[in-house]
């Protein structure tokens, strides 16, 4: 079941819905816990391969590569040069990065006019319920995390 609260935008005053998430983040034991459950692989084994899971993602996204991940998506690095740019592209220098940043799009299944079925992180069988605890309960609101800055000017949440 997902939450979901009752939000007033700031920039048009109009009420949408807002995912909320609560409690603790689900930890790498129970995820590691789970897929064990779900294979023949056994809980220590599950871990030790989540544990590394970032560190080899890091050293191919690193080589330049994307990660295709079977059932789950694409990870991808980009660059940020905020404010940093330049006249020419002859003065473009790796100096200007600012920074740099995972970028994630969830796997799609699409039909034959190429449209979204469904997306692979995404259950089609949601069940929205309103939340009904408090900020003080551990529920956050946005996409299972803190709300970022310019969140609340978003009419789309």
């Amino acid at each position: 079941m997902a939450f979901f609260k009752r939000v007033q935008k700031k920039v048009n005053n109009l009420w949408y819905p807002q995912s909320v998430t609560w409690g603790k983040p689900v930890s790498t034991r129970e995820v590691a816990d789970k897929l064990a459950d779900l294979s023949t692989v056994t809980r220590g084994d599950m871990y030790a391969i989540m544990e590394n899971l970032g560190g080899v993602l890091s050293d191919f996204m690193a080589q330049g590569r994307t990660v295709k991940i079977d059932g789950v998506g694409t990870f991808y690095y980009t660059a940020a040069a905020n404010k940093q740019g330049v006249a020419t592209a002859e003065e473009v220098t790796p100096k200007q990065i600012t920074g740099v940043r995972v970028r994630f799009i969830p796997e799609v299944e699409r039909d034959v006019n190429n449209k979204v079925l469904t997306r692979s992180m995404v259950d089609a069988r949601i069940v929205w319920e309103e939340w009904g605890g408090t900020a003080s309960d551990g529920g956050t609101t946005g996409g299972g995390g803190t709300v970022q800055p310019g969140e609340d000017d978003n009419p789309l949440g």
